[in-house]
Order: C-alpha cells, then sequence, then structure tokens
C-alpha cells in the first residue's frame, strides 16, 4: 500500500508516519521509484502499537523508541525486554534521598523479603513503590500502607495472567510484542478498572448503609 492509505487505515497523519521513520521507529518502505515507496500489514501494526503506547501507555516518544528497539534486538531475552518496558513505564522520580525514603526503601525490600519475590527493591517498580510510600506518608495517611500485602497479592495474580497471556504465542516477535502491550497498556487497563471497580463497591456500601 501507499502511505496516504497506510495514513487512512492507521488513523496517523502522513507527516508523523514519515516522522516515525526518520526516528527509527517505524520501518522504512520498499521503494518502488524514487520519489514512492510501499509499505504492508506490518507497518500497519506497527503504527497501532506506537499510537497506543503513546496515547493509552503515555509513554513519550524516546521511550517508545527504546522498547521497540529492545523488542527487535533477537539476542535481547524476553525477561529484558519486559525490564525495559517496565524502567519506561515507571521511571524513578529522581527525589533525594532522605530519610523518609531510606524507610520507604527497606519497606518495599522487606515487602519482597515477606513475599519471596525476586524483583528488586533498587528496580524501578522498586523505586517508584518507595516514592509513593513517602507521598502517603506525606500526605498524612500512613495507616493507608497497611493495605501493602494486600495490594501485592492482588499483583501477584494479575502477573500470573498477564504471562499466562503472554505464553500463547511461540512466535518471538509476537511474544515480545505481548510482553510490551501487557506491561505498558495492561497497566493502564487496570488502573480504569479499578476506577470502576471502586464505583461500584462505594455505590454499594453507602447505598447498603443509608437502606440500614
Amino acid at each position: 500500500m501507499r502511505i496516504g492509505e497506510l495514513s487512512r487505515r492507521s488513523g496517523v497523519p502522513v507527516p508523523t508516519i514519515k516522522y516515525y521513520v526518520r526516528e527509527g521507529l517505524l520501518p522504512a518502505g520498499q521503494l518502488t521509484s524514487p520519489n514512492q515507496a510501499s509499505y504492508d500489514a506490518g507497518h500497519e501494526r506497527r503504527l497501532r502499537l506506537i499510537r497506543a503506547l503513546l496515547d493509552v501507555g503515555g509513554l513519550p516518544l524516546a521511550a517508545i523508541g527504546d522498547v521497540l528497539r529492545a523488542m527487535e534486538d533477537p539476542a535481547q531475552p524476553v525477561h529484558e525486554v519486559l525490564g525495559a518496558a517496565a524502567k519506561r513505564l515507571s521511571p524513578s522520580q529522581g527525589e533525594e534521598a532522605g530519610a523518609e525514603l531510606a524507610d520507604a526503601r527497606e519497606d518495599v525490600a522487606e515487602l519482597l523479603r515477606r513475599r519471596g519475590w525476586l524483583s528488586g527493591a533498587d528496580s524501578p517498580g522498586g523505586e517508584s513503590l518507595a516514592e509513593v510510600l513517602v507521598a502517603v506518608r506525606q500526605a498524612g495517611h500512613g495507616a493507608f500502607v497497611e493495605l501493602l500485602d494486600d495490594y501485592a497479592a492482588a499483583a501477584e495474580q494479575i502477573a500470573r495472567v498477564d504471562l499466562d497471556w503472554v505464553g500463547k504465542r511461540e512466535a518471538r516477535e509476537d511474544l515480545v510484542e505481548r510482553v510490551v502491550v501487557g506491561t505498558v497498556l495492561g497497566e493502564a487497563m487496570f488502573n480504569a478498572l479499578r476506577r470502576l471497580a471502586h464505583v461500584d463497591a462505594s455505590a454499594r456500601t453507602y447505598r447498603e448503609e443509608a437502606d440500614g
């Protein structure tokens, strides 16, 4: 297909497609003449992935480029691809280490020991969790941290579901793309579901109280 048709099918403007090609996010089309190139379904699929990571996942283009390069490297273990996506999804805020952050990091390390997780407390996810704990305590709601193990148990179940879904594809290209989608877009999906569940739980709880 020509670039105009690719634009119509993907919903991405032609100038944006050309920009993605220049930046290495999208492979160039196959030249059919000095000024014309042909694109295929693989280009459309990649465009849709880029837009999903950008618009829904909230990743900047530089981060998307890093993730796509990790996906395309056949020597890169799938576990490392997952790490690249997770790192870009939850970057550290760069907050200077203080007593509160040091305490929160130890809380995270203790949580990982308690649950036997193979994650590192100094990983991007561990740092993000520590920063969240600091923010919760600074807001005067330190008791909310008591829910940490309940949240961790729910996260374990979601992680198992994610990896079961990923493992249903054998081709490496499909597998690593599923890893990225599950990591980035899965988080957005879970946050949306959590908000919906909050509304339902709140309505049921306080309606029952009012009826009572």
